[in-house]
C-alpha cells in the first residue's frame, strides 16, 4: 500500500510504482508519468531523478549530459525488467518470449546488477566477451536486446545513453550454402519413394522455399488444391516461456514479416502429392496442432542419412529453391515475393548461390562474345 501523500503504489506484480507530475509546454497541458522498482525506496529514487532530469530538460531543452543521477541510481536490470513489460504489451508474444529468452539467458547475469552509468562499451565487451563464441546472427540478436533496453532507459529516465556496437573482430556470416545438383538427385531419390508426411515436408521446402516454422504451421484451408496456390497465414516456433515447467512451448504467430505474408503457386507434382495426403485433419503435417519443428528437423536429419548425405541445415532447402530459381530464369523480384523477403537486395545477398557450372557457362558465353567480336574485327581488317 502506498504511504500517504507520496503517490506511491505497490502494484499487483511486485514492483511498486511512483507517479510523479510532467508539464508538457508543446502539449499545453500536465500528465502524470510513472517510474517503478523492485523496491519502495528504489522507486523513490527513481522518481526524484525523474524529476530533476524533466526541469533540466525544461530550463535547457537539452538532454545531452543531463539525468545522470537517474543513471547512477537505476540498475540495468530494472530498465530491462520495465522494457520487457513495455515489450510484452506492444509486442507479438513470439517476439517477447524471444526477447526475454536473450535477456535472461545472455544479459541478466552479466549486466542485471550493473548501474546504468556504468553501461558502457569497453564495459559491456568485457562482461559479454563470451558471446563472441556465438554465432553472428545470436550476437546481432543480444546486442539488439541490449541496446532495446538502452534506449528505453535513455527515453524512460531522460537520460543520455549511448547505444553500443557489438565487437566486429572474429565475426563472419555463417555460409549456409545449397544442396549440389548430386546431392539433390540423391535427395530426390529418397524423398519420392514410398512419401510419407516428412518425405512430403521436405519436397514442399525444395518446390516453394517455405520456412520451416511456416511449413510445420501449415493448415489445408491454406492449400488450394484446384487453383494451385498456397497461402502463408501464419507460422510456429519454439519459444522460451517464463515460469513455464518446460522451460519452453510451441508457439503459433504470424509470419516473420508483413511481407511473409504471400501466396505461392504449386506445381502439378506437389498438388497431386499433397492431394494424395489429406486426411480430414486441421493441420497438413500436424494433425490436429501444428507439427513441432523439432520432430520435422529430427525426420529431416534421417532422410539425409538415407540419402548418403552430410548434415546440412533445413534452411539449405530454402537456398536451393533460391539458387535453382534463378538459374532456371526466374526473375529477382518474382522470387524475392514468393520467398516473402522486403528487398530483392536479401534475395541476392544471403539467398542466391550460383553453381560452378553457372559461372562456367557465363565463362564460355563471354569466350563465345570474344570469339564473334574477334571475327569482326579481322573482317574489317582483312
Amino acid at each position: 500500500m502506498g504511504r500517504h501523500g507520496e503517490n506511491i503504489r505497490k502494484r499487483g506484480d511486485g514492483r511498486w510504482e511512483a507517479r510523479y507530475l510532467l508539464y508538457d509546454e508543446e502539449k499545453g497541458g500536465k500528465s502524470y508519468r510513472s517510474v517503478y522498482g523492485h523496491t519502495y525506496e528504489e522507486a523513490k529514487a527513481k522518481r526524484a531523478a525523474a524529476e530533476r532530469a524533466a526541469a533540466a530538460w525544461t530550463e535547457t531543452g537539452d538532454a545531452l549530459g543531463q539525468g545522470m543521477d537517474a543513471a547512477q541510481q537505476i540498475s540495468f536490470g530494472t530498465a530491462a525488467f520495465e522494457w520487457l513489460a513495455f515489450v510484452k504489451k506492444g509486442q507479438k508474444p513470439s517476439t517477447f518470449e524471444k526477447y526475454s529468452f536473450l535477456y535472461h539467458t545472455y544479459l541478466k547475469t552479466a549486466l542485471e546488477n550493473v548501474m546504468l552509468s556504468r553501461v558502457t562499451k569497453k564495459f559491456v565487451h568485457d562482461r559479454l566477451a563470451f558471446c563472441l563464441a556465438a554465432s553472428e546472427s545470436l550476437q546481432k540478436s543480444i546486442y539488439g536486446v541490449l541496446n532495446g533496453i538502452l534506449r528505453y532507459a535513455s527515453g524512460q529516465y531522460h537520460v543520455t545513453l549511448h547505444e553500443i556496437k557489438r565487437p566486429s573482430a572474429g565475426t563472419r556470416r555463417r555460409e549456409i550454402g545449397i544442396f549440389t545438383k548430386s546431392e539433390q538427385a540423391k535427395l530426390l531419390s529418397i524423398l519420392c519413394a514410398d512419401v510419407d508426411r516428412f518425405k512430403l515436408g521436405v519436397l514442399l521446402c525444395l518446390f516453394t522455399g517455405l520456412r520451416l516454422g511456416e511449413l510445420c504451421a501449415l493448415k489445408w484451408s491454406d492449400i488450394d488444391l484446384a487453383g494451385q496456390t498456397l497461402a502463408i497465414r501464419r507460422t510456429v516456433q519454439r519459444l522460451y516461456v517464463e515460469n513455464a515447467g518446460t522451460k519452453t512451448a510451441l508457439v503459433e504467430t504470424s509470419p516473420k514479416s508483413g511481407n511473409s505474408k504471400r501466396e505461392i503457386p504449386l506445381q502439378d507434382i506437389i498438388a497431386r502429392l499433397l492431394a494424395r495426403h489429406q486426411n480430414g485433419k486441421e493441420y497438413v503435417f500436424g494433425g490436429d496442432r501444428p507439427l513441432d519443428p523439432r520432430t520435422m528437423q529430427n525426420h529431416y536429419r534421417k532422410i539425409l542419412q538415407e540419402a548418403g548425405l552430410s548434415y546440412k541445415n533445413f534452411h539449405t532447402l530454402r537456398h536451393t529453391y533460391a539458387t535453382n530459381c534463378i538459374e532456371g530464369g526466374t526473375d529477382v523480384k518474382s522470387l524475392s515475393e514468393m520467398l516473402g523477403h522486403s528487398s530483392v537486395k536479401i534475395t541476392l545477398n544471403y539467398y542466391v548461390h550460383p553453381s560452378m557450372d553457372t559461372k562456367r557457362r557465363y565463362a564460355d558465353n563471354l569466350c563465345r562474345f570474344y570469339a564473334q567480336l574477334h571475327g569482326q574485327i579481322l573482317g574489317r581488317t582483312g
